[in-house]
């Protein structure tokens, strides 16, 4: 099987294996994990913040970033599709209290100007505003890059209102290497950053929250708080920290095999895709007026998983378990899939 499903059935390459099965360990919860707080330190480090905390998942970094951010009753602003909105199990709510204000975004990105109208004026029938949030590369924009002068534009918004600034950079990585602008430079504009190891960097547990150092201790409350303490957690943070040295720069190969899937497909029967919207690892295509989940199961069939994201929409995505001949035979099953 050919498994475009998403970046995160990578599995541990030979050498992170080896890494993990030599991690030097310590109770997380009493800080004295000293693999743990090398990876915290390397995070850090590599987006210009303080402090950061190693986390479980992407959504419980992306809702330990809301919960310390806001308290219950306040409001937040996030893209429509954003994944801490549309993907985390209406997580804003049940664990912070927060309502979300959803902006209608172009690929996953919206602009300055729809926040400064999404913002309202201080009275007690609206929930004070504290935070927006920016999805860096965009899941549901179809891996899509945010431009960082409109990151730049958003923020003098937010800060003209005394808003605080968030990014969930589960893809940080991704943009880092599509654009050649630094995780730091990117970081640099937010309050907090949430990045993932699971996905394109291939590590198997993990994400990471990086801000202030005040802020982290907060995070560390809540963490424990929503049963993310982790023990002996050395063994998963080694796999991480393997990934970040090691695994950041291969994902223009991802990247590359996107494209050429893209090109691949373009023209078949029922695709709607722009190849030139393929920014980084994520191929997302309409296939219209064929049912999405009937396409995905001949695929199947076929030895290609890809993912059904609505009724008529696709998704595949490039890894490191996906080599380029990996694509061309994939382009060769939707072929022959779609020409039957």
């Amino acid at each position: 099987m050919i498994d475009l499903r998403s970046d995160t059935v990578t599995q541990p390459t030979p050498e992170m294996r080896a890494a993990m099965a030599a991690a030097e360990v310590g109770d997380d919860v009493f800080g004295d994990d000293p693999t743990v707080n090398e990876l915290e330190r390397r995070t850090a480090e590599v987006l210009g913040k303080a402090a950061a905390v190693y986390v479980p998942s992407g959504t419980m970094s992306n809702q330990l970033a809301i919960r310390a951010h806001t308290e219950p009753g306040d409001e937040i602003i996030l893209e429509a599709m954003g994944h801490s909105f549309y993907y985390e199990g209406g997580g804003a709510a049940a664990l912070s209290g927060v309502t979300c204000r959803t902006l209608p975004g172009e690929r996953g990105i919206f602009t300055a100007g729809q926040v400064a109208a999404a913002l309202r004026p201080a009275n007690v029938h609206y929930p004070p505003t504290r935070l927006v949030c920016i999805e860096n590369t965009s899941n549901c924009g179809g891996g899509s890059v945010w431009p960082l002068e409109r990151i730049v534009e958003v923020e003098a918004v937010a800060r003209e209102a005394g808003l605080k600034m968030h990014m969930d950079g589960a893809r940080l990585w991704n943009a880092a290497v599509a654009t050649g602008i630094s995780e730091r430079e990117y970081a640099e504009h937010f309050d907090t950053v949430s990045v993932c190891f699971s996905k394109g960097l291939g590590a198997p547990v993990g994400s990471a929250l990086a801000g202030g150092a005040e802020f982290i201790e907060r995070a560390r409350r809540f963490r424990k708080m929503l049963g993310g303490g982790m023990r002996q957690a050395g063994i998963i943070a080694a796999g991480a920290l393997y990934a970040l040295d090691h695994h950041r720069d291969r994902l223009a190969d991802d990247h590359a095999n996107a494209k050429a899937l893209a090109e691949g497909i373009a023209d078949l029967p029922v695709v709607t895709l722009e190849p030139a919207e393929v920014e980084t690892n994520i191929v997302l295509f309409g296939v219209g007026p064929t049912p999405s989940k009937e396409l995905v199961a001949r695929l199947a069939e076929a030895g290609v998983a890809v993912l059904a994201t609505g009724p008529d929409k696709v998704r595949a995505v490039t890894s490191l378990m996906v080599s380029r001949d990996d694509v061309t035979g994939a382009i060769e099953v939707f072929r022959r899939v779609l020409a039957a």
